[in-house]
């Protein structure tokens, strides 16, 4: 199944400005890799943090490894999750929190560490309330948040189709391969995500996204509006 088959169900019946959007994204990951002007996606995850109360059961021959159905709550850490899909580049950031001031120093280690030789940094995310140029003037001091902003280009995915931004691909192969599974505290989250960005990294795992305009239009031909009705 597609991801927009997937969440078919809830996009809107004609939505004008959901498809602006929606097609601003899509001719986005139609471009070339061009490491000037790279795209990248970026998306946040949550992740409740479970400490064993008896240590589980090692595997053994005919067994799977065995956890007590009894858990500690020990809070819950949040990932910033960074994806260039035509590049094969990922980042996973671990924060406390989901604050404007955590987005804003993700931001400008995006500017300044991952890309800062880039000209302009495309970035496709969605419209969480932190996910603005505000939450930079809110952290910085107002010539480093235009200096940061001049560097970036937001293109946002509409409300209802979170399966436009490919971080999210990326999240569900962590969440397969990395956070399926229970995480004590914030130090054992941060090595075992490193550890599979760092595995990832090195074979250059990329995205090969396939849904057009072309496709958004037969196949997502009820959210256009009906122009023979202007005639």
């Amino acid at each position: 199944m597609k991801p927009w088959q997937r969440q078919h169900w809830c996009l809107p019946k004609v939505d004008a400005a959901f498809v602006a959007a929606m097609e601003d994204v899509l001719e986005l990951y139609e471009e070339p890799l061009d490491p000037a002007r790279p795209i990248v996606c970026l998306d946040e995850k949550s992740k409740e943090l479970h400490q064993e109360v008896r240590a589980a059961l090692p595997v053994q021959k005919g067994k799977a490894q065995r956890e007590d159905y009894e858990y500690i709550r020990n809070g819950t850490a949040n990932l910033f999750v960074l994806v260039e899909p035509k590049a094969g580049f990922r980042h996973v950031a671990v924060t406390q929190r989901r604050t404007a001031i955590d987005y804003a120093k993700f931001i400008k280690w995006l500017v300044d560490e991952a890309y800062p030789n880039s000209e302009i940094i495309r970035v496709v995310q969605d419209n969480l309330n932190t996910h603005k140029p505000a939450s930079l003037y809110e952290v910085f001091e107002p010539a480093e948040a235009r200096r940061l902003l001049r560097k970036l280009e937001f293109h946002y995915t509409p409300k209802h189709a979170s399966w436009l931004n490919m971080a999210e691909i990326e999240i569900s192969v962590f969440e397969r391969q990395c956070l399926n599974r229970r995480l004590g505290d914030e130090p054992t989250l941060i090595k075992e995500v490193a550890a599979l960005e760092a595995e990832r990294n090195e074979s250059r795992a990329t995205i090969n996204w396939q849904f057009n305009c072309e496709k958004a239009r037969t196949k997502l031909h009820r959210l256009y509006p009906d122009l023979s009705k202007l005639a």
